[in-house]
């Protein structure tokens, strides 16, 4: 009976995190695929090419889960701050409050009149004034865990990360070039329809984006280790 709640809270954790579930796996295979072929480009030593590719994903993926847990604590610190005042500015009058909510709203694009109305209606009820002020800065409706969106980014980047590179795991360089340009393709082309569902954005745009990312850091990593290498060599 206890793995039910269980799964119940993994899902919703699940839920809660897709946007940050699909950056990660991006940033993972984008960031990864670019260096893996950057380094394949210029040997064909299988093993060079996992110690580069292995290395790169173990620090992209701790580096983005370090990032993401900064970005939420911030986020987090901030709302909390922002309750914390709105909960004394009551005590600064009523007309204080409702100049400063007017100018707010003022800012997010309605008029004076409409402004200094809603502000007039909402000043002397704190629930409202903090519902109100939480709506204009963008608050999700409960804060969010900052170790649990950074294990799911260190999960979503790792995984995302190990694609590139596994075909040169079990395929010589050559094979695993191809294998592996089709492999991600494929999951950048899924990572796009996810992007555009989320952001409720056009999928053909959206995926299309995301391969011309992927494609360019590939390119971009071919090119850099095919300049170094000559360089090196002469």
């Amino acid at each position: 009976m206890a793995i039910l709640p269980t799964l119940q809270r993994l899902q919703n954790s699940l839920f809660d995190s897709a946007g940050t579930i699909v950056f990660g796996m991006e940033d993972g295979t984008v960031s990864i695929f670019g260096l893996i072929f950057g380094v394949a480009a210029t040997t064909t030593n299988a093993k060079t090419v996992l110690i580069a590719g292995a290395s790169g994903a173990v620090a992209a993926a701790v580096s983005m889960m370090a990032g993401a847990y900064l970005d939420v604590e911030t986020t987090r610190d901030k709302i909390n701050a922002s309750r914390a005042l709105t909960a004394a500015e009551p005590t600064a009058g009523p007309a204080i409050v409702a100049a400063s909510l007017s100018e707010r709203l003022t800012k997010a694009g309605l008029t004076a009149e409409q402004s200094t109305a809603l502000a007039g209606a909402v000043q002397h009820d704190r629930a409202a004034l903090s519902g109100l002020l939480g709506a204009l800065q963008g608050a999700p409706e409960g804060p969010l865990n900052p170790w649990e969106q950074a294990l799911w980014m260190l999960f979503a980047d790792f995984l995302a990360a190990a694609v590139p590179i596994l075909p040169f795991v079990f395929l010589p360089i050559p094979q695993a070039r191809v294998v592996s340009a089709t492999v991600t393709f494929a999951l950048l082309v899924t990572l796009g329809v996810g992007r555009a569902r989320i952001a409720k954005r056009s999928v053909a745009r959206t995926v299309l984006e995301t391969v011309s990312i992927g494609i360019a850091a590939a390119l971009a990593g071919v090119f850099i280790g095919v300049v170094i290498d000559h360089w090196f060599t002469g």
